[in-house]
């Protein structure tokens, strides 16, 4: 009797085995279904004939409990091993909300600029704008429109021309390193002009213009009329004048004719020079740090800066594979019309890989 009770227990372990390791098999074969792809032999129990690999062999010695270290399927993080590496097992997606740059809100970039705007160049319209219609002071960012009308007078760009005295800045008392009696070549001045906001050196171009200085500041604001820059006024040539205005839509509509000239482009984006002056070597930089950075594609630029203007910064840029014009004026603080143009490049980049990611 004891020994027939004895052979039905033994009877009932087996059995209890073989529906444990059915229910194992078909676990694992409802989760090879769930996330689409194959599990190693070993991850799903089964033996392919070789022994496992000792990292493999020592990581399943170990229990691991995945909702206690807080990895799931749901989250892609489920791994197993084969041949000792990490697999990724499953992944799920979470959907990508498409950015639209029309739902921007300036205020949430947090802009520094007390005036901005962005315009598409190939569609013409504004990607961010704040405050773009206020007429505010421009500073030196007058000298785009100066270099446009001595290229547009189509004067001898070789021909030597010299600072005097009525190019001393006698508004803000600015200083300059370039001398007075310093000779140089038009196209020298409107280098340092541009490049590094030389205000003497723009004001020498204005005042060796035919007709004089009064001739060259009548010929600026025509250029801006022709322009369509109607809420704009320039008095002289470097900005040093809080009377030199115009609204951040009118900067924009000057930036982009003035990114037509070769010359603008090339000398306002020139990093630095090395020139002769006075019979001596001296070098200069660009006022606007940007065009030294490999993460930025400039084509234009020029900044700007007196009292009543603040620091101001306009580009022609290509961002988030966009052809951009770029204006910030009125910015509080040495950097921050830098921080502000980083802040929207890095915007357009986000919300265009955004838009790339819901298309595929």
């Amino acid at each position: 009797m004891k020994q027939r009770f004895r052979m039905a227990l033994i009877v009932g372990a087996l059995l209890g085995a073989g529906l444990s390791t059915q229910g194992v098999a078909a676990t694992a074969a409802k989760d090879q279904k769930i996330s689409g792809k194959s599990l190693p032999a070993q991850a799903a129990g089964k033996s392919s004939g070789k022994p496992l690999p000792k990292q493999a062999q020592k990581a399943g010695s170990k229990k691991v409990d995945l909702a206690a270290s807080g990895k799931s399927a749901q989250k892609g993080r489920i791994q197993a091993f084969n041949s000792g590496k990490p697999v990724r097992v499953a992944t799920v997606s979470k959907p990508m909300r498409k950015v639209s740059f029309n739902e921007v809100d300036p205020d949430r970039l947090a802009l520094y600029s007390a005036s901005a705007l962005v315009i598409d160049q190939v569609t013409g319209q504004p990607l961010l704008d704040k405050n773009s219609h206020e007429v505010v002071p421009i500073a030196s960012i007058s000298k785009l429109m100066t270099a446009m009308v001595v290229l547009d007078a189509k004067l001898d760009l070789n021909e030597v021309i010299s600072v005097g005295e009525q190019d001393v800045d006698g508004l803000k008392g600015t200083r300059s390193r370039l001398p007075v009696g310093t000779t140089m070549t038009r196209e020298t001045a409107m280098l340092l002009a541009l490049m590094s906001s030389e205000n003497r050196a723009a004001n020498t171009l204005g005042r060796h213009f035919p007709g004089g200085m009064s001739a060259f500041v009548a010929a600026m604001n025509r250029k801006a009329q022709a322009l369509g820059m109607h809420s704009s006024r320039f008095e002289e040539p470097t900005g040093l004048s809080s009377h030199n205005v115009a609204s951040a839509r009118d900067l924009a509509k000057m930036v982009a004719a003035a990114a037509r000239y070769p010359e603008i482009r090339q000398f306002s984006t020139t990093a630095e020079a090395r020139l002769e002056i006075n019979g001596h070597i001296r070098d200069f930089g660009n006022t606007n740090a940007l065009v030294r950075s490999d993460n930025w594609e400039i084509g234009l630029s020029k900044t700007g800066y007196i009292s009543e203007a603040g620091r101001c910064l306009v580009m022609q840029a290509r961002v988030a594979d966009k052809p951009v014009v770029i204006v910030l004026l009125d910015s509080v603080g040495k950097m921050t019309r830098v921080g502000d143009a980083n802040r929207i490049k890095r915007w357009m980049e986000s919300a265009g890989l955004a838009t790339d990611r819901k298309r595929t």
